[in-house]
């Protein structure tokens, strides 16, 4: 920002006021449109399909550590967590990191609380695999095989495990929901799972599915930013096409 100049301080400021201002007008009970994320809508139903099948739910929240993929992950694993708790359906969360165990735990936990449900939740069922790639990917295997899992929810930084674990879900018959931000993983989640979250439908998850009114102000906010910096990008083009032809036209002129 030290090298900033004046059109692109007031760009900036655009920007934090559109974000702010949507907040603001979300805060005052206003509905804000959001467009339909099919891959996100399906969560409802793929926890409806483990309920009616008697079988629980799996839930990876990737090889990320605790860092914004991850974080934004589990907190789509809570909102899943509240529908399997209101409808009496274990859900089997598998982490990589140690540190991540705790915190898995305590917002699984408050899920289960705030579904009145906490006398059924299970600890257990929130579980330390390995710290090794594809260690933690033969365990997550060993669970869905096991478990016989209705429904799979891949969410989170994924690596060269995706298609294992997609393909292992395939295998025991579940419905699979995926979202991760590893462009180099999307397309095997595209052929192997139900429904795919990708791109920024991923960092969006929280806000559209809890409709939060800030946390959905901010996503609208974040739109009409991007908007703002792809017609200055725009704009900023044509005038250098314009400068250039009338500094090429001064030359020829001036030869």
């Amino acid at each position: 920002m030290e090298h900033a100049n004046t059109l692109q301080l007031l760009l900036t400021l655009a920007c934090v006021a559109a974000i702010l201002g949507t907040i603001a007008t979300a805060r005052k009970g206003r509905q804000l449109y959001v467009r339909r994320i099919p891959g996100l809508q399906a969560i409802d139903q793929a926890v409806g399909r483990a309920t009616e099948m008697g079988r629980p739910l799996l839930f990876s929240v990737g090889l990320g550590g605790i860092d914004v993929d991850t974080l934004q992950a589990l907190s789509v694993a809570q909102y899943v967590g509240r529908l399997a708790a209101r409808y009496g359906t274990r859900m089997i969360v598998p982490v990589v990191e140690p540190v991540l165990l705790p915190v898995a735990q305590e917002l699984t936990r408050d899920a289960w609380k705030a579904e009145g449900r906490e006398d059924a939740y299970r600890p257990e069922d929130v579980r330390f695999l390995s710290g090794e790639q594809f260690a933690y990917a033969a365990g997550v295997i060993g669970l869905m095989s096991r478990e016989q899992v209705a429904s799979t929810f891949f969410f989170g930084y994924f690596y060269g495990e995706a298609l294992l674990l997609a393909e292992s879900g395939l295998e025991v018959g579940a419905v699979q929901v995926a979202g991760t931000p590893a462009t180099t993983q999307v397309p095997f989640f595209l052929v192997s799972c139900d429904y795919t979250v990708i791109g920024d439908e991923f960092y969006a998850a929280s806000a559209y599915l809890t409709r939060e009114p800030t946390l959905l102000g901010s996503l609208i906010g974040q739109d009409i930013s991007k908007a703002l910096l792809v017609a200055a990008i725009l704009v900023g083009t044509l005038f250098a096409i314009w400068q250039g032809k009338e500094n090429l036209l001064a030359r020829l002129l001036g030869g």
